[in-house]
């Protein structure tokens, strides 16, 4: 596992260089300036089409602008949104939450592009079965330039691409973290959240997009609006802090933010590499990933279904996360002091595979086998110019009870304990569970773990749709199960404990975000000018009056159905 850990780091190393974040923070200033703010008209005219006035049942598509919307934000509004801000702040500090604003806001109009794009030459061979995203637009945009095997080709990359993005982020991080979140609540072995996942997400996937669109359009407004009115209450409570954490998150993206209780310090331009990172994973502006959900959607007007995916990045990632990151940080549990005292002096030895601690007997009983938890030690300077460090323990049992095994801490410098304590490792969803607890103990432990059940639920099914459209355009429509045999595989897969830290899993969550991007963005380059061209096409007539609504709004039972696109 350590061999495969160094080549994920290798590989992220690679995908989500400096250079890489600028380039995507610069299509997305690009399309935003080319399109004259085309957040505006998200904002204004995106709103009036997802709820309905403009739905016709006789246009092409399978599902509604709401279900479509539905469909790519269950996706997106994950746990992305619960984990993904927490490991942002754990790793970045609090300014990865400012990188995160501008991320989603330029998002917006990264979306639009890519979302029209793929509108535009979706496959409507079916007119009530489509096909759409990069790998369509790339296959049938070259072709009309006489260039069809090299648009194939990258149509293959992207979907490879797609795929392994698909495998990571979209399924096995999803699970992942549920499984740890009810381990810790609830002491139950991660693989049976596996298991039981697995058969949630089969029965759904199993019906296709239909079905995945009436799921998606029940359970996102109700997990969202449960979510939010959790976070309503703890903001509540502190509602005293929230000034000072807006100055902070402001503050520390621009300068270090300093190594305080569980946090080790943190640069600006950590705050800037992991607030991107977890933006564009949890928004997925640039993967070109939910432009495959919105081809799915019943128009004959691609730029309108362009302007509904530019609520998004929106609605995941400057409210949502938004929330979830002051969460977190007005309840201080970012930078707690220690969670249990030692109790008794710990001192390494020296040895030549570097420091070892030794064994610790777990204060208590409510330790399980395999937890692991932390120490804050001081010792060599790291690249970032910060001195403290964490070490990991893991939770065995032997003949005495309960015990903390330390791995072994490899520094030219003796470290020395920070505090006279150790942590409980919280990662991910499980850190903004116990910023919940920390407000109304239980809360989080109930409504937390309810919301990652349902957001990594909601997240899975559309991801399986997703990598089901790769395979499709790879391999066909008989290829089709197995691959969801396979997904439903990787969700029990994720859940057996081969990830075991916020290292790790940033490092996993990186290479499947890293070459969606990097397979989409030069798309968006290459065929963005026609997207643009549309779009003014679009909003000229839009303002002209020349198109407006063409009847009233649905009744929200037949909205959220799709009954009000279905053919009489």
């Amino acid at each position: 596992m350590a061999e495969f850990g160094a080549i994920l780091a290798l590989l992220n190393g690679i995908l989500w260089h400096e250079y890489v974040l600028y380039g995507i923070v610069g299509t997305g200033v690009l399309f935003t300036v080319w399109s004259g703010f085309s957040q505006y008209r998200a904002l204004t005219h995106g709103p009036a089409v997802v709820r309905g006035v403009y739905d016709d049942p006789e246009d092409p598509g399978a599902i509604n602008h709401f279900q479509a919307l539905s469909a790519a934000l269950s996706a997106t509004v994950g746990l992305g949104n619960i984990g993904g801000v927490a490991l942002a702040i754990a790793l970045g500090g609090p300014g990865a939450v400012f990188w995160m604003w501008v991320t989603g806001f330029f998002g917006m109009s990264i979306k639009l592009t890519e979302v029209t794009l793929s509108m535009l030459y979706r496959n409507t061979d079916d007119p009530d079965n489509p096909h759409g995203g990069p790998m369509w637009v790339a296959s049938k945009a070259l072709a009309r330039q006489n260039l069809p095997r090299l648009g194939h080709a990258i149509g293959v990359i992207f979907c490879v691409c797609l795929l392994v993005s698909t495998a990571t982020g979209g399924n096995m991080f999803q699970a992942w973290n549920v499984g740890e979140l009810t381990q810790e609540y609830f002491a139950v072995p991660s693989w049976i959240t596996g298991i039981v996942l697995a058969v949630i997400v089969g029965s759904v996937i199993i019906g296709g997009i239909k079905r995945i669109g009436k799921v998606t359009a029940t359970l996102v407004p109700f997990m969202v609006v449960l979510y939010l009115l959790a976070c309503a209450y703890v903001l509540t409570v502190n509602v005293g802090e929230i000034p000072s954490m807006f100055v902070l998150i402001v503050k520390s993206a621009f300068a270090p933010t300093e190594a305080a209780g569980a946090f080790i310090g943190g640069t600006a331009a950590s705050a800037f590499l992991f607030g991107l990172k977890r933006a564009v994973f949890s928004n997925e502006a640039g993967q070109g990933s939910s432009p495959i959900a919105h081809s799915a959607a019943k128009t004959d007007e691609p730029v309108r279904e362009g302007i509904v995916a530019g609520l998004e990045p929106f609605i995941d990632t400057i409210v949502v996360c938004t929330l979830t990151a002051l969460i977190i940080l007005s309840t201080g549990i970012w930078n707690r002091a220690p969670d249990v005292e030692l109790g008794l002096p710990l001192e390494p030895v020296a040895t030549a595979a570097g420091w070892p601690f030794p064994e610790l007997g777990a204060p208590g009983d409510d330790y399980f086998q395999g937890e692991r938890v932390t120490l804050i030690v001081t010792a060599h300077t790291r690249a970032d110019g910060f001195d403290r460090h964490k070490i990991s323990g893991t939770v065995s049992s032997n003949l005495m009870g309960p015990t903390i095994v330390w791995d072994v801490f490899a520094s030219p410098v003796r470290p020395e304990i920070v505090a006279d304590g150790f942590y409980r490792t919280y990662v991910g969803a499980t850190l903004t569970a116990k910023a919940f607890d920390s407000v109304k103990p239980g809360l989080g432990k109930w409504l937390v773990s309810i919301a990652a059940w349902l957001f990594a639920v909601s997240t899975m099914i559309s991801w399986s749709y997703y990598g089901e459209q790769g395979v499709v355009f790879l391999a066909g429509q008989k290829a089709v199960l197995t691959y969801k045999l396979v997904y439903c595989s990787l969700i029990i897969v994720a859940t057996l404990g081969l990830v075991k830290n916020a290292t790790d899993l940033d490092n996993v969550l990186g290479v499947g975000t890293g070459v969606m991007v990097f397979a989409n963005v030069p798309i968006c380059w290459l065929f963005g000018y026609q997207a643009m061209r549309a779009y003014r096409d679009y909003v000229g007539r839009l303002k002209s009056g020349r198109m407006g609504p063409d009847h009233p709004p649905p009744q929200l039972d037949d909205l959220l159905s799709g009954r009000d696109v279905e053919r009489r």
